[in-house]
């Protein structure tokens, strides 16, 4: 099966140089861009305008994703002077990026997360690795993470299956944050000596999370995994999601791994699906390995209702 490392070293042989590869992979992962999305999803308020800037998948760890590097996606975020900002999930690197990097200590990528300013707050979900990498949650078979602790700490609300109501200029909407849907491994049967993987068990609770929603304003739900869309009601104007990082590792046409039951259905972007709206990120970090070919980090700021026309110089 093709894997992300070995796609990498085919790259590096076809070009003759693992040297310059290994140093495209890790320039591009280290580079950051701003998407930004203006739409108007089904019944919509008219005169309601948000700005949301999207942060997804950091993973944090030295030296690719170091405090100083989630500082400078702080301020270029505050930048962007969103309404709202919202954290993705997966905060923490992951344990095999560990193999090439060092971790960070989650207090310390929380206190520059905790910079972000937003009149209408910052508001966080969970994401996969920030339950798988925490043994004790593990074992217990339940949280809080210290991911969760440290967001907390820091003073970001963690969303797990919950929902708050807020207002622009006296009109109302949603944000609500759906728990993991992978948050616990599953162990199979050991084989050749090794522990292997029989699955994943979440905890989100769709249904449970929308019965927190008391009226009719729009809801815009925030999940880590994108799959959840193809269960999402009408209820829910927009659906931001993280996970996929856009394939990392991505060419023409061609994503070779994708995190996603679905396969490429749910890659990247702006998704539309009978009506139903949904933005994926790819993310800012590096999953498994540290680099990305064909998907730059970035920074997402999503514009919903209908905004004036920008001049053309």
């Amino acid at each position: 099966m093709l894997t992300r490392r070995s796609l990498l070293q085919g790259l590096a042989l076809s070009s003759g140089s693992a040297v310059s590869v290994s140093g495209y992979a890790f320039a591009e992962s280290t580079s950051m861009v701003v998407t930004r999305y203006r739409l108007t999803p089904p019944s919509w308020p008219d005169g309601l305008r948000l700005k949301l800037a999207l942060i997804a998948d950091l993973h944090v760890c030295e030296p690719w994703m170091g405090v100083a590097r989630v500082e400078a996606i702080v301020e270029r975020t505050n930048a962007l002077a969103p309404d709202g900002v919202l954290l993705l999930g997966d905060y923490v690197a992951g344990h095999r990026l560990m193999r090439f990097s060092q971790p960070v200590a989650n207090a310390d990528w929380a206190r520059a997360l905790a910079g972000l300013k937003a009149p209408l707050g910052v508001h966080a979900v969970l994401g996969n690795h920030d339950w798988w990498d925490d043994p004790e949650v593990q074992r217990n078979r339940r949280g809080p993470t210290a991911a969760r602790r440290a967001l907390e700490a820091a003073g970001i609300p963690v969303y797990e299956n919950d929902a708050v109501r807020l207002d622009k200029a006296g009109q109302p909407f949603w944000i609500a944050g759906l728990g993991d849907q992978a948050a616990f491994i599953e162990r199979g049967r050991a084989i050749g000596g090794k522990q292997r993987t029989s699955g994943y068990t979440g905890v989100h609770d769709l249904p449970g999370t929308l019965a927190k929603v008391t009226d009719d304003a729009p809801v815009i739900l925030m999940a880590h995994e994108p799959d959840i869309f193809a269960q999402m009601p009408d209820r829910v104007a927009l659906t931001v999601c993280g996970h996929t990082h856009g394939g990392q590792v991505r060419l023409p046409g061609f994503a070779p791994l994708v995190p996603s039951r679905y396969g490429t259905r749910y890659l990247y972007g702006h998704i539309v699906e009978d009506g139903h709206h949904m933005v994926i990120s790819s993310g800012l970090g590096c999953s498994a390995l540290p680099a990305r070919f064909g998907v730059p980090p970035e920074i997402v700021l999503v514009e919903l209702g209908t905004w004036p026309a920008v001049a053309q110089s």
